[in-house]
């Protein structure tokens, strides 16, 4: 038994507790929590500041890692995806490295599990070591190129099942952007996901996706008929582009929609509305990073949305560190209680995951993780709060 002592624990699942012990077993289970006066100051290990469960990291391009300041800031996503394309590649060795670095850097941060988006197979092996809990989105797009929607797909397929998962992980197929898969391409990732599969869907992050289905062209329009993508499915709907995915994704699903920077109520709400199971990843500083701008969180808020928290890539990020992320959201929304931050950081992002059955908050019988937050007074986080990995 191990029992560790905190000025505040929050476990998440109740009330914080002030002075209150966590106890675990020898493999990081939870057997209980409770107040300092009924154990032997001489039984516990002590820390000063606040133990929180383990960090849920939803959105992560893991396999970018070694792009790492290689993209300019505030660019712009189309810019951004340029720089991405043209200096993507390079040698294996260079990105085997920088992922081993980038996991590292998570594991200290306090990070336990990560939804991560694979493209190509580039981070299987390091995945297959279980350091880190992953949910794998293959991620497919195929620019609405309908006719080639079948052969583009297939080869992701080939992508996913070299995909050898460690016990406790997941994966599944998901589309890439409502911008970049056509409908055909939509049903066949439909088709064939598992039941109740996690889909995760980069969603309304630039003006040019909302104009594009608004309007019927944008910046996107001449982005990629430059590169060869007509984009000739792409219908004027005259709705924002959530619409779109509402429209092809499966409601028995649940949904994962990333960054959401220009989404409104009307449409969170519609979105919860047709899909139950709804979960909305916020990446603050990649949106900052890439777009200079943050979603209105307050409108997330008032709409009873359930928000996550995903550092996105080492590309778009000075850092892989959901405690810095946190750090952000507050100081553009002070008025945020930390403790429904936490909720962001935790057990939100545990069940958009699906791993809720062990992570996510301190409670009897789970593997959490505990993290200790130093230099943290229990209400507002500063500069100088640091996350220690506990277990």
């Amino acid at each position: 038994m191990h029992k560790f002592l905190a000025d505040i624990v929050f476990p998440v699942a109740q009330s914080p507790i002030k002075n209150g012990v966590v106890i675990t077993d020898d493999k990081g289970k939870i057997v209980d929590i409770t107040p300092f006066e009924l154990h032997d100051e001489g039984t516990v290990l002590k820390f000063s500041g606040a133990i929180v469960p383990g960090f849920i990291n939803t959105h992560c391009h893991l396999e970018l890692s070694h792009l790492k300041g290689k993209a300019k800031t505030g660019t712009g996503l189309i810019d951004f995806i340029k720089q991405v394309v043209t200096q993507r590649a390079t040698n294996g060795e260079e990105i085997d490295n920088a992922i081993i670095i980038a996991e590292n850097e998570m594991l200290q941060n306090g990070i336990v599990a990560v939804g991560d988006i694979s493209n190509q197979t580039d981070t299987f092996l390091q995945k297959s070591k279980g350091n880190l809990r992953y949910h794998t989105f293959v991620e497919c797009f195929d620019f609405m190129r309908t006719e080639e929607a079948k052969a583009i797909f297939d080869k992701y397929v080939e992508v996913y099942e070299k995909l050898i998962l460690p016990t406790g992980h997941k994966k599944s197929l998901v589309p890439h952007a409502n911008y970049s898969v056509s409908e055909t391409l939509f049903a066949l990732i439909n088709n064939r996901n598992e039941t109740n599969s996690t889909i995760s869907i980069h969603n309304q992050e630039t003006p040019a996706e909302e104009d594009l289905f608004l309007k019927g062209e944008s910046e996107f329009t001449s982005f990629f008929g430059n590169i060869g993508f007509k984009m000739d499915d792409i219908k004027t709907v005259g709705l924002p582009a959530i619409y779109y995915a509402l429209k092809n994704l499966k409601p028995t699903d649940t949904i994962l929609f990333v960054h959401n920077t220009l989404t409104q109520a009307k449409e969170i709400i519609a979105a919860q509305n047709l899909f139950p199971k709804t979960y909305w990843a916020t990446c603050p500083n990649a949106n900052l990073y890439i777009e200079n701008r943050l979603p209105d969180y307050k409108q997330f808020i008032e709409s009873n949305a359930a928000l996550c928290i995903g550092t996105d890539s080492l590309t778009s990020n000075w850092q892989l560190s959901i405690l810095e992320e946190m750090k952000t959201i507050q100081q553009y929304q002070s008025s945020m209680p930390f403790e429904i931050i936490l909720k962001w950081a935790t057990i939100n992002g545990a069940k958009a995951l699906q791993f809720d059955d062990t992570l996510g908050s301190i409670e009897k019988g789970k593997t959490p993780g505990l993290v200790l937050l130093e230099n943290f007074d229990g209400e507002k986080l500063t500069k100088n709060t640091k996350a220690k990995r506990l277990i």
